[in-house]
Order: structure tokens, then sequence, then C-alpha cells
């Protein structure tokens, strides 16, 4: 029996990969790892360069060691990356020719995105490179309502002197060394156009010279994902921190998105932040944006030395022990069919390749799990963790009395699956649905 399935609008670039891999890992990583605070620590506490300059002297990561940070991303079931090659602190973590702040100055010593890169591809991961649009470092910046030198009088009054078109030249320039140097890149993850505010001027896709820029990057790598904050969409819209209601759409029609989110509240490394989220709470998250169609990119901040975060860590570990028994509710996966109606506390996620239905229960019940309209629609049902059978018991409308339906509200082809008593040991059990 076929089924239709929403299809998202086609896109410039390929995201037929992307909507199959669905999971993937952030990485925040800049010289605010050495603060251990935020990432936005220079703007948040409005510290000059001079004072910062002190994180680029002392930065020195002896523990990196991008194949650990591969491994565990591709044990967590991860199938691409995306790592912050510049952040709005302006430091570079590749050796760029266009200025001296970058990793290669600092006690580091080395380009750290190169071997990061071929460590995630030995481990079969695509490559994505974040790039802030914003630099609190670069000459020709000017300020604006997120620069550090916001209130700072004497700073704001040599604006006249900064060339924000000799920035973009400078961004230009520095996407093309990216997508140049280290062979296919997939994905191009920009942060983000600044809104105008009372005392200054926004910062958009004209100071971007946004048209210029994906002209430039379709021309170096055809078929690159492109995501939406150069005001100009392409491929991918980039929900953040928070957890779509559902399917993202534009005008109306469904488009490739992708939320993005943290283990914690904070990006990059913060030493002392303690609202971690709990091993459940992030498989949820991710099989509850496979069910309405979009990609789970979940990110770790490494420390000053280059290790990723234990806490963060923990949690990969504890997704990949889910990971390893009920990826087929995720890979491939896509929004289901309009006509299955998901059980309460439940999620539905739909493989069309293989025709299989995947009821991910959020909360265990009591013994039955009940699914209207369905019994005509399954032919056979199993736990994904060890693929025991779920026994299925069908009604026809009339038969469904008794089962917790009035004759005025009875419910045809009722199918009711017979489950253990004891939740099954696994963050969120699933039960595959083999549909006729």
């Amino acid at each position: 029996m076929a089924y239709d399935v929403i299809k998202p609008q086609a896109t410039p670039g390929n995201t037929d990969w992307f909507m199959q891999d669905r999971f993937g890992l952030f990485i925040h990583w800049g010289l605010y790892a050495l603060a251990a605070r935020h990432e936005w620590v220079k703007s948040k506490e409005k510290i000059d360069t001079e004072t910062y300059q002190k994180y680029f002297k002392y930065f020195d990561p002896d523990l990196y060691d991008p194949e650990t940070w591969a491994k565990a991303a591709g044990d967590a079931g991860m199938k691409y990356f995306v790592v912050t090659t510049k952040h709005h602190e302006g430091f570079c973590l590749w050796d760029t020719k266009l200025t001296d702040y970058k990793a290669t100055n600092t006690p580091a010593g080395k380009d750290l995105i190169k071997p990061m890169v071929e460590a995630f591809r030995k481990h079969n991961m695509k490559v994505g490179f974040y790039h802030s649009l914003l630099d609190w470092y670069h000459k020709d910046y000017t300020v604006d309502r997120h620069h550090p030198m916001r209130d700072n009088k004497e700073y704001i009054a040599r604006d006249s002197e900064r060339k924000l078109e000799r920035y973009a030249r400078y961004l230009h320039g520095q996407t093309r060394e990216l997508l140049t140097q280290y062979g296919k890149i997939d994905i191009i993850w920009y942060d983000f156009s600044v809104a105008e505010s009372e005392n200054f001027a926004g910062k958009g896709k004209d100071v971007w010279q946004s048209e210029k820029l994906i002209k430039l990057i379709r021309e170096i790598q055809p078929g690159i994902i492109i995501n939406d904050r150069l005001q100009i969409d392409q491929d991918l819209k980039t929900p953040e921190q928070y957890m779509p209601r559902e399917w993202i759409k534009v005008n109306g029609k469904p488009v490739v998105w992708e939320a993005c989110q943290t283990f914690s509240g904070s990006w990059g490394y913060h030493r002392d932040e303690e609202s971690w989220k709990s091993v459940d709470m992030l498989v949820k998250m991710l099989i509850d944006t496979v069910s309405k169609g979009g990609n789970l990119l979940l990110n770790v901040g490494p420390t000053g030395r280059g290790e990723i975060d234990a806490r963060a860590l923990e949690r990969l570990k504890g997704i990949g022990e889910w990971m390893s028994r009920h990826n087929r509710s995720i890979y491939n996966c896509t929004q289901a069919p309009s006509e299955f109606k998901c059980p309460e506390d439940c999620r539905y996620t739909y493989n069309p390749g293989t025709n299989r239905l995947y009821l991910n229960v959020f909360s265990w019940p009591f013994k039955h799990i009940h699914l209207e309209g369905m019994a005509d629609k399954v032919e056979y049902a199993r736990l994904l963790n060890d693929a025991s059978e779920v026994k299925m018991i069908k009604y026809k409308k009339d038969e469904a009395l008794g089962h917790g339906y009035s004759q005025k509200g009875s419910i045809p082809n009722l199918l009711t699956l017979e489950i253990p008593v004891k939740k099954p040991d696994a963050a969120v059990p699933v039960i595959e649905l083999y549909l006729k």
C-alpha cells in the first residue's frame, strides 16, 4: 500500500543525504574556551580586545585529538559535523592568510581544522563549516547592538574610519579559503544577521553582500548546503534552542530544516553551567525533530585543552547506546503520513523506502497501546531493541466496544498492541510496524 509523505521544497544545494542522515554534531571552539563562561563572554562582559588578548596568548590545546572527537560522534550515531571556523570573537581556527588572529600564531601553533576534517571523514562523516558574519576583532567591523564596545563612546566615535566594504571583502576571502583548502565541504553555516536597535544600525544581506557571496560559494562548491542566516533563504532553515510544534514552513510550504540545540545553556565550554539535559530528554528531542521532518544538530563545546567536556561525552555515549539498537527509527525517516493518528505520549517516524512505521513510546503505558484506524494497515509488529514480537489484536468497528470506546465513539479498524508490563531497557522504546 502506498502512502503520501510530505516532500519539502526543492533546494539549490544537495539536501538528499541530509534528510537521510538526520543527526549531526555542532562544535563551538575558540578562545572563549579559556574564559569557560559562555562563547559570548567578550560581548556579555564588554571586554576590550586588549584585555581579551590573554586568551590568545595562552591558547594551547595540548590534549586536542580530533580522532577521539570523531569517534565519540560516530559512536553516538551522528553522520555529519559543523565546526566554528571563526566565531563572533574573530579568532580563526585555521591558517588563514587574511589575518594574524589565528591558531597558528598561538601556542597551539598549527591549523586545527585540517586534522579535524581528516578525522571526521575517516569516520564517514560529512563536513560542515560554521562561519560568523560578526567579528569583534576586525578593524573595519563597526559597532552594533552586540559589539563588546557598544557602550564605549571613544571606540564608537572611530566608526567613521571603519569600512564595512573592506570587512565584506575579508569575509568573502575567508570563505574562499575555507572552500578551496579542505576538499569537498558539504555544509556552510553562517551566523548571523544583526537586527537594528535604537542606537545602532543593523547588519544584513547588503552589508554581507550576500548575493555575491552565495554566487561565490556555489561556483566553488556546487551542491553545498547553505543555511538561512545571510538573509537570503537557500537550503536550510535553522530554528535555534527550541522545538518546533510542526514541520517548518515558509509561505505555507514545508522546507528542509535543522534544529540546533545545546546539551546545556551554552554553546562554548562553560565550566560552571549546570542546566544539562538528560540522555532521555536528548533522545526524545532527536525523535521529536525527525517526527516533524527535521534534523538535529547537537552541540559540544570543547575545553581550552582540547577535550570534549566529560558531561557531553557521557551523554553522547548514552545517545549512542540508544541509537545502536534504534537508529532505524531515525535514519532515512521523516514525518508519518497524515492518516496515521499517533497515540498519546508517542511519536511516529516513518521510512518511505521500507514502508515501516516506528512508534516511539515516550511514556510506557500499562499492557496495551491502541492504534486507531490501523487494524487493516499493519501486518507485523515488534520491539526494535531485541526484535521480539508484539502481539496484535485487530478489532472491527463493533468489536471495539468494551475496549474503551462507546457505541457513539467506537473506532473502526482498531489495532491494539499487547506490550510487556515492564518497560524495555531503553531511553525510549520503539515498536517497529511493518505496513501492508
